[in-house]
């Protein structure tokens, strides 16, 4: 990994993005397999966590890929008070236990790691890659590829056609956020929480069951939400 990265990091970006992608979706099959949902998913995540961290360890780029804390104080951020109404959706239809306890402890645990592994993947790798070719384009690729990535879901059955819409509209509007807080705040740890909170905590939504119109409903308000968010962020936070 080392060389390809030194060589091409555009490639090296798009070989973890790959790698990602199917080893989740080969592991998501074996856990269903073994009838205990996120069991073997966890265990590829973390291992995939770990070995991505100790790339950035042995290469010093913890501040590279915003592993640090933020340039700026929280008060210039507005708190994250945006950020944690976004996680607060979970439970805006109510909240209850939708799966059997170890299917919910597994996947709880999986859903935090893919908060992690996405935002360095996509946020570090990938934007920094591309963002010594142009900053905003770097910005465009690292949101629409974030969120386009999700209709994954609908392809693989996980989800039908309105919902994997409505998580493609907003997770790219998220990607959009989470790359203007690194790139404007230079900390990553922000969207990581947010990302792992925000899907942790969606084992127990009971927002499916509210029916396609609290998903679309959902969907806008995060979308206004971030982008609104990050248009803020542009205006107060300092240009790098």
């Amino acid at each position: 990994m080392k060389q390809l990265y030194r060589k091409n990091e555009i490639l090296f970006a798009i070989v973890w993005i790959v790698i990602y992608v199917v080893g989740a979706g080969v592991a998501d099959g074996l856990s269903e397999s073994i009838g205990i949902k996120g069991s073997i998913t966890t265990g590829f995540l973390l291992a995939l966590s770990l070995f991505a961290l100790r790339f950035i360890h042995r290469q010093r780029l913890y501040h590279h890929y915003g592993l640090c804390g933020p340039d700026a104080k929280a008060s210039r951020f507005l708190y994250y008070v945006p950020l944690i109404i976004i996680v607060s959706s979970n439970f805006w239809f109510g909240v209850g236990m939708t799966m059997p306890l170890m299917d919910t402890i597994f996947t709880m645990a999986a859903m935090v790691l893919v908060g992690f592994v996405e935002e360095v993947i996509f946020r570090g790798f990938l934007f920094r890659a591309m963002e010594k070719e142009g900053v905003t384009m770097a910005i465009v690729v690292s949101s629409l590829t974030f969120g386009i990535g999700h209709i994954i879901n609908l392809i693989s059955g996980n989800l039908a056609l309105v919902p994997a819409l409505c998580q493609v509209c907003y997770a790219a509007a998220a990607g959009f956020l989470f790359v203007i807080i690194l790139y404007r705040g230079g900390s990553l740890w922000p969207c990581v929480l947010t990302h792992s909170a925000l899907n942790a905590l969606s084992v127990f939504s009971l927002e499916a069951a509210a029916g396609e119109g609290a998903l679309i409903l959902t969907s806008l308000i995060h979308c206004a939400i971030a982008l609104g968010y990050a248009l803020v962020l542009m205006k107060t936070l300092p240009k790098k």
